[in-house]
């Protein structure tokens, strides 16, 4: 069962490719993505990681929260699951 953890306070600087190199040293990295301004294509400050179990998520949880990543102290908690009631509809 996959897991996504959250990753606030990105620095600028940072891209899918080094949330991606931090992240994997706790496991497989499904998917790693910085999220970006619609209109400027700058970062957003977040972004998210999905890994292949949810142990793994823990680690980095535990290994890397209020770590420093491209010079800033991240944030790393598991992401809100989405409930329903959004968007879209026949």
């Amino acid at each position: 069962m996959s897991a996504k953890v959250y990753v606030g306070n990105l620095s600028w600087n940072t891209t899918d490719d080094t949330l991606r190199q931090a992240f994997s040293e706790f496991g497989q990295v499904l998917d790693s993505i910085v999220m970006r301004d619609r209109d400027t294509g700058r970062s957003r400050g977040f972004g998210f990681v999905t890994f292949g179990a949810g142990q793994e998520a823990d680690a980095a949880i535990a290994g890397l929260n209020e770590q420093e990543l491209d010079g800033r102290r991240i944030k790393v908690n598991l992401a809100n699951a989405r409930g329903g009631g959004g968007g879209g509809g026949g």
